[in-house]
C-alpha cells in the first residue's frame, strides 16, 4: 500500500498528501507506478534494472522531489552505495520514499497525531496533546504549545483537531 500511494504522489505531485493513502483510487494504482517505473528506465541506460548512483539526485527531481546534493548521499550511504555504485528500483523506491516523507513534514505530523489519536476521529485531548510535547522527545516550553494552540484552535470540549493542528505546527515552523 505505501509503495502504491508513493507512486500517486510521484505521479500527480499536485495532490500531495491531498488524499489519504487508505483511499482507493481505482486504476490510477497501476498507471502512477507504470510512471515511475517509466522514469526511472530511462537512466537505467545499459538495461540492467539499475541506474547509476551520481544520476540519482536527477531521477528523483524528475519525479518532483528537490533533495539537496547532501540529502542523496545520506541516502545512498544508508543503503551502503557509494557515489560510483548502482541501485535497483526497490532501493530506488525505498530512497524516494523516505525522502518525501522528509519534504512533507504537515503529513509526518499528522500520522504522529493519527497514532495518538485512541478513538481516530480526528482529534486529540489539547491536555494530552500538551503533555506530549513538553514531556517527549524534542521538548516544546508552554509557551511554544500555547502559540500552537492557538493558532491550531481548541474546541469547547477540549479537543483539537489533527488536521489544523498539523497545519498550524508547519505554518509556525515555516515563520522561523
Amino acid at each position: 500500500e505505501a509503495l502504491i500511494w508513493l507512486c500517486i504522489i510521484l505521479s500527480e505531485p499536485s495532490r500531495l498528501f491531498h488524499q489519504a493513502p487508505h483511499v482507493n483510487t481505482g486504476r490510477k494504482h497501476g498507471a502512477a507506478l507504470y510512471s515511475f517505473k517509466e522514469c526511472f528506465s530511462l537512466y537505467d541506460r545499459q538495461r540492467k534494472g539499475r541506474i547509476e548512483a551520481q544520476e540519482l539526485i536527477i531521477v528523483m527531481r524528475c519525479l518532483g522531489s528537490n533533495p539537496t546534493p547532501s540529502e542523496v548521499q545520506r541516502h545512498l550511504l544508508s543503503h551502503g552505495i557509494d557515489r560510483g555504485g548502482e541501485l535497483d528500483f526497490s532501493t530506488f523506491l525505498s530512497i524516494m520514499h523516505r525522502q518525501l516523507q522528509q519534504e512533507a513534514p504537515e503529513e509526518e505530523i499528522l500520522e504522529a497525531m493519527r497514532m495518538a489519536d485512541k478513538e481516530q476521529k480526528g482529534f486529540i485531548l489539547a491536555s494530552e496533546l500538551r503533555a506530549k510535547l513538553t514531556g517527549l522527545g524534542e521538548k516544546l516550553t508552554d509557551k511554544e504549545v500555547d502559540e500552537l494552540l492557538k493558532e491550531a484552535g481548541v474546541g469547547a470540549d477540549g479537543r483539537v483537531n489533527c488536521e489544523q493542528f498539523a497545519k498550524a505546527v508547519t505554518r509556525s515552523s515555516a515563520k522561523r
